[in-house]
């Protein structure tokens, strides 16, 4: 049985480098014989959501083996990996995306889509990010070693069909210890939303870290340092 590991930020990206690293290094016994496929957009398609390509064609590069650069969506490339590339898939994963997909994150995320469209076909998923504050540089090294631990929880729980994991890792300044593994329920606040208006153009500015932090939710749980693990259901 095979493991189809995505994203949204292209297939070059630090993220896809650090889960393929997580998923063949998490020391489960129940890993060491599955094969591990990277299905993966050729470019940056952070934001893209669930949006699918009908009505032109789909180039797909052959890498390897084991790696296929898709010229789709991340929700493409779940389709592709499961119609195209593999008979026998148990899990899709996805990320670790650069930047965080909590609360209703989850509706314009590429990297969310890849997993739903999985669990829409009852195939179960992960989907894993990092959130970031500002333009910190990410430690990919700490974040593999985490996601390595949360790998080793999740997929030897059960789920039901049609469900789907999301985990956000938070920012860690390096001295910090590191976090807990948390359930937690998803936001449902919209996202702080501004523009800066320059002629004829408007440029988003959001800040994403003046969202509303309620109590138990996985921003709040994320942004007070720990992981935030919630489960969804399509």
């Amino acid at each position: 049985m095979t493991f189809i590991i995505t994203n949204d930020d292209g297939i070059n990206a630090p993220g896809i480098r650090a889960l393929w690293e997580a998923v063949n290094n998490t020391g489960l016994p129940l890993l060491s014989v599955e094969q591990s496929i990277i299905v993966a957009p050729q470019g940056q398609l952070s934001g893209c959501g669930h949006q699918v390509t009908t009505r032109i064609p789909i180039n797909i590069q052959t890498l390897s083996e084991v790696e296929y650069a898709i010229a789709g969506t991340p929700a493409d490339c779940t389709r592709i990996a499961l119609k195209h590339i593999c008979q026998n898939i148990k899990w899709v994963l996805s990320g670790i995306n650069s930047g965080g997909n909590m609360g209703v994150d989850v509706y314009i995320s590429g990297t969310v889509a890849a997993v739903r469209e999985a669990a829409f076909h009852r195939i179960p998923g992960i989907a894993l990010s990092q959130y970031r504050q500002g333009k910190k540089p990410v430690n990919w090294e700490r974040v593999t070693r985490l996601a390595k631990i949360v790998l080793a929880d999740l997929l030897t729980r059960p789920l039901e069909s049609g469900a789907f994991w999301n985990v956000n890792f938070p920012y860690l300044e390096a001295e910090a210890p590191d976090p807990k593994m948390v359930f937690c329920e998803l936001s449902n606040q919209p996202l702080p939303v501004a523009y800066e208006i320059e002629e004829e153009d408007a440029c988003y500015i959001g800040k994403y870290e003046e969202r509303d932090r309620h109590p138990g939710t996985d921003v709040d749980v994320c942004f007070g340092g720990n992981i935030a693990i919630t489960k969804i259901q399509v």
